[in-house]
């Protein structure tokens, strides 16, 4: 088959896939076995409350609950929290914890680690968190069992951010005193959730068993979970054709297999459970760097993208063109009444020439670094289609290849970049999935996936602000198109496409996507059928 009738296979599979998310009926669960899965790249942690990259993801929830988890249209679903009581100036929510959960260590379970995550870690260290629960200013513990939130004000979105992959409920007992960015349980969690750590075996597999002790009797079923690590596309889809893996999630395989695989009598494509984590492709300027300050030339090298080559030849038609660096997913807020930059290597030109940037003897007018995310073959060709067209106009550009590690403290410590090809998660709310990348008090060494631009503009805060906490739906909604403006006129970062992720998993493997969080779920209710 050729490339091309490939590409339009794959672009009939996807649409075909958003339409009908390929429910799979199940049947009786069954307990044992173990469930293999792919996970690239390896993971820098393993605690997404300390680090929200998305192999940390992976991994995360398995081991670590929050005090709720949502079903694919939002509604609110018991976890560690049984019930929740919001006052009716929305300043005061009143949360009864499960009794009788115990830590992975034995340890009781209460108010207090509840009290802990949220004011010592999420606050402070999340990359989204700091924003979501920004008008949190205390937790009461009046008795082991409640935690009353209180806000100085209204801040709806924070239900929904509950869930354990974004805002996990770590133990006091193990992170009091310390810098949680440091601590070494992030690499040997401690978790309330259905599978406990048991061992790491670097640049091969983490392997997780099976809680005994878990508070949902009789679960999980499966009896543990291996995360092999596959740093090659290709073997990563032998791995799944072959059965030697059962399960893989977003950028599992080269897209150009995905057609392929999804034929193969053993395997199921879905693109059901990522009602939660609707994902953005960005390209991200540091705008420390003189010549990327004047945001003409950011605006002439978004002219150099063609995004419309990026969705049929890179993301194979399981993307989009991105219009805002707001999902389309998000009807509540989304607006593509916005600049527009579309391919135009004439005008890139023009607008570096207006800012002063004009080519020397060796038709050069300056030279950039491209770095670009690890976790799929997309980020990678993505920045070899953005060098070409920057060398088109006069920009050398370089692309930096790194492992995850390198590439986070390279980004969120260091700065050390000029260009970044990454995605993140829009999630469920702009609070919590965007304003992170635009708020100047999201500037914080470390902290992944926040405000690596460095973009600040007291413009820009003041509408985020207010957008936190007003409730009047259309007001809100008008401080978010607002936002959405102002982001594609200065250019801090830019969406490119958004995406649909996938995954494909073995047929006998069940009870996936029983929430809108898929592959982030506790898996819990997962088996695999006999």
């Amino acid at each position: 088959m050729t490339r091309f009738s490939l590409r339009i296979s794959a672009l009939a599979l996807a649409a075909s896939l958003a339409l009908s998310g390929q429910a799979i009926a199940q049947g009786t669960p069954v307990r044992g076995g173990t469930l293999s899965m792919i996970l690239n790249p390896e993971p820098p942690v393993l605690v997404t409350g300390v680090n929200s990259a998305s192999p940390v993801a992976a991994v995360s929830p398995r081991m670590f609950e929050g005090l709720a988890t949502y079903t694919p249209d939002f509604k609110m679903v018991p976890v560690l929290a049984t019930s929740w009581d919001q006052s009716a100036d929305g300043k005061t929510i009143t949360f009864k914890l499960r009794p009788n959960v115990k830590w992975h260590d034995g340890k009781p379970f209460t108010s207090a680690d509840v009290q802990f995550s949220f004011m010592d870690i999420l606050k402070k260290v999340h990359s989204r968190g700091t924003a979501t629960y920004l008008h949190l200013i205390a937790v009461e513990t009046p008795d082991p069992l409640t935690a009353i939130f209180k806000l100085d004000e209204p801040s709806p979105y924070i239900m929904r951010a509950l869930a354990g992959v974004e805002s996990p409920i770590m133990p006091k007992h193990i992170y009091e005193g310390s810098d949680p960015l440091k601590n070494p349980a992030n690499v040997k969690p401690i978790g309330t959730g259905p599978f406990k750590f048991k061992e790491w075996e670097r640049g091969n597999y983490i392997m997780l068993e099976r809680n005994p002790d878990y508070w949902d009797a009789g679960k999980p079923y499966l009896d543990a979970i291996i995360f092999r690590i596959i740093p090659d596309g290709s073997a990563r889809a032998v791995a799944l054709e072959s059965g030697a893996v059962q399960y893989g999630t977003q950028y599992v395989v080269p897209l150009n297999d995905v057609a392929r695989l999804a034929k193969l009598p053993n395997l199921n494509v879905t693109t059901a459970g990522y009602e939660y984590n609707t994902s953005v492709n960005y390209l991200e300027f540091n705008l420390r760097r003189p010549y990327l300050q004047d945001r003409r030339v950011r605006q002439a090298i978004a002219h150099t993208i063609n995004t419309d080559f990026l969705v049929k030849n890179v993301w194979f038609g399981f993307a989009t063109k991105a219009t805002s660096p707001v999902t389309d997913k998000q009807k509540d807020f989304h607006t593509a009444n916005v600049p527009q930059y579309p391919y135009d290597l004439k005008k890139a030109e023009q607008l570096l020439d207006e800012a002063g940037y004009k080519k020397g003897a060796d038709g050069i007018r300056f030279k950039v670094t491209i770095d670009w995310s690890p976790s799929g073959e997309m980020f990678k060709q993505t920045a070899e289609l953005l060098r070409q067209g920057l060398q088109r106009v006069g920009i050398q550009a370089e692309i930096r290849n790194s492992d995850s590690p390198t590439y986070l403290r390279r980004v969120w410590t260091d700065n050390d970049f000029d260009i970044n090809i990454y995605s993140a998660s829009n999630i469920a709310d702009p609070v919590i999935g965007i304003q992170r990348f635009y708020w100047s008090k999201s500037i914080q060494k470390g902290v992944t996936y926040s405000n690596g631009s460095g973009y600040n503009n007291p413009e820009m805060d003041k509408i985020l602000e207010s957008a936190q906490i007003e409730n009047d739906p259309a007001k809100r909604r008008k401080l978010y198109e607002d936002t959405q403006r102002l982001v594609m006129t200065d250019l801090p970062n830019m969406g490119l496409v958004y995406i649909q992720w996938f995954t494909i998993h073995d047929k006998k493997v069940k009870n996936l996507n029983t929430t809108g969080l898929g592959p982030m779920e506790s898996f819990a209710d997962v088996y695999i059928e006999k």
